[in-house]
């Protein structure tokens, strides 16, 4: 029998493990629904009632449901709960309706009889169309929001190798205050001021609000939430999933585009497989998000978890990188980018000081109509829309000095996209030991840097600096035997944090999904 925990939250101080330090916690399993589908909502709590408020995120948050005075039940919490899941029972039934637009819906849990500071807590959940009411569906990063959860003790970050959706999300990752940009993984920075290299104001903000160090890595408040702010603001209609939808059938069927956006680090080979037949059948695939398809995940418990072992994959394990020759498929086959090319980006050591932008090179391209934007200009430097993470590509210059991707030799695998069209990019770097922020955890022995240069070239000085030395990239391809399907991907975790005030990032991201979601075949 496995050993299990009950809450002590008056007794739990704030650390990197805060697993029950809000009187009342919670979340709902399933964490997508079809419209009409009750909404699971599986609550711990020693509080002896609660309220449920249940709001849709879009444009503003907007109540739709709410119940009041429910009484508290505590459920214990198995030891392994961050990898087999709580296995709570449903406390409450949400009846989402039919007229419950598709999105992603907040649930706001307040405890009557506890510490404010402790008294209120989050959980959310999609809800999917029954009957599709777009032509562009937007896929939230649910698997990398998991990845970095650490609630119940690991996350993938800290010495886990399975995690589970079956617990509640860490406090952070669904609501936090506005921190005028301190919660950032990559920070504004102006011209006169020095770099953070070391995170010192995230660190502080993160624990004068009792966060635990990863909440500002994943999660909808971070990324997700920004696109749809900014999509339904412009007037774009969307349909909503998750990461763990396009594992099953038809999910993608009917739809003109599908999107990610901000952090779309993990994907399981069913869902990369959904994603790239749906291109190959004639649809789009849009990824405003950096570091995306990094880590090959694998599903367990029924869905109820996810696996990856990281930098410990091996051959009878290999759930490592996609680039990894033990894996042998590499993302930038789909994507035309790729995280060993490029991956951090004004992120402690990487590039603190480097342009905060895209540098454009193609400024005729269709993405960059309406902009004005010109050859050398660049694109959301007021906004930092290159940071944090980042995806890039291996590049040469063609006749006219503009760059174009060239295959790696000593890559195995490595296969380029059809028409692929760089539009913009910037120099970004990769981290050593010793480059990270001082806020953050890394590996004890490597860094990301050491660990790609071993991985793919073999280690040595040489393949270090082939490592070191990278971009962040915006770019346009057709996957080899697309019948008309496009992939467009821009390289960066924070491109999302341009939509709401840079017109030009702005008017680039609604050319897409007005050429690529109204079935134009955007040429490249």
């Amino acid at each position: 029998m496995t050993p299990m925990r009950t809450s002590t939250a008056k007794n739990v101080s704030v650390t990197d493990n805060i697993t029950h330090y809000d009187a009342v916690e919670g979340y709902v399993f399933p964490t997508s629904v079809v419209q009409g589908e009750a909404a699971q909502l599986r609550v711990s709590t020693g509080s002896t009632r609660f309220h449920v408020r249940v709001e849709r995120w879009g444009v503003r948050r907007e109540l739709v449901w709410s119940a009041d005075d429910v009484a508290g039940v505590e459920q214990p919490t198995p030891d392994d709960a961050d990898a087999a899941g709580c296995g709570w029972q449903p406390v409450v039934e949400i009846p989402t309706g039919l007229t419950w637009p598709s999105g992603f819906y907040l649930v706001t849990l307040t405890a009557h009889d506890a510490p404010p500071d402790r008294a209120v807590s989050y959980a959310g959940f999609v809800v999917r169309p029954a009957a599709r009411s777009s032509d562009v569906l937007f896929v939230l990063a649910t698997n990398t929001w998991n990845a970095y959860n650490n609630w119940g003790g690991r996350s993938l970050y800290t010495g886990g190798k399975e995690v589970s959706f079956d617990r509640p999300w860490g406090r952070g990752m669904l609501v936090r205050p506005e921190s005028g940009g301190v919660d950032r993984k990559s920070p504004m920075r102006l011209p006169h001021q020095q770099p953070d290299v070391d995170g010192d104001a995230y660190q502080a903000f993160r624990f004068e609000h009792g966060f635990p160090g990863y909440m500002g890595s994943a999660g909808w408040f971070t990324y997700d939430r920004r696109f749809a702010e900014w999509a339904e603001g412009a007037g774009h209609v969307l349909d909503y999933a998750i990461s763990g939808d396009l594992e099953q059938p038809g999910t993608t069927d009917g739809y003109r585009l599908v999107i990610g956006a901000g952090h779309d680090e993990y994907w399981s080979a069913a869902g990369r497989d959904t994603v790239e037949a749906f291109v190959a059948g004639g649809g789009n695939y849009a990824s405003f998000s950096g570091n995306t398809m990094f880590w090959h995940v694998r599903p367990e418990r029924e869905g109820r978890s996810m696996v990856c072992h990281k930098y410990a994959a091996t051959t009878d394990e290999p759930t490592g990188m996609w680039s990894d020759p033990m894996v042998g498929r590499p993302e930038r086959g789909f994507l035309g980018a790729a995280s060993m090319y490029g991956l951090y980006a004004r992120f402690g050591r990487a590039t603190p000081r480097g342009v905060q932008g895209f540098v454009v090179y193609r400024a005729d391209h269709w993405m960059l109509q309406g902009t004005g934007l010109v050859y050398g200009d660049v694109l959301g430097q007021d906004h930092g829309v290159v940071g944090y993470e980042t995806v890039g590509t291996r590049i040469g210059f063609d006749e006219v000095n503009l760059p174009v991707a060239v295959l790696d030799p000593e890559l195995a695998g490595d296969a380029l996209p059809d028409d692929i069209e760089i539009v913009a990019l910037t120099p970004v770097s990769n981290l050593a030991m010793g480059d990270y922020p001082k806020s953050i955890a890394a590996l004890d022995d490597q860094g990301d840097l050491e660990y790609i240069a071993e991985r793919i070239y073999g280690g040595g000085a040489t393949a270090l600096a082939k490592v070191r030395h990278g971009n962040a990239v915006i770019l346009t391809c057709r996957p080899n035997g697309a019948s008309g399907g496009q992939v467009v991907t821009f390289g960066s975790t924070d491109w999302v944090f341009g939509l709401a005030g840079d017109p030009q990032v702005g008017r680039v991201s609604s050319n897409v999904l007005d050429r690529l979601g109204s079935g134009a075949a955007g040429d490249c």
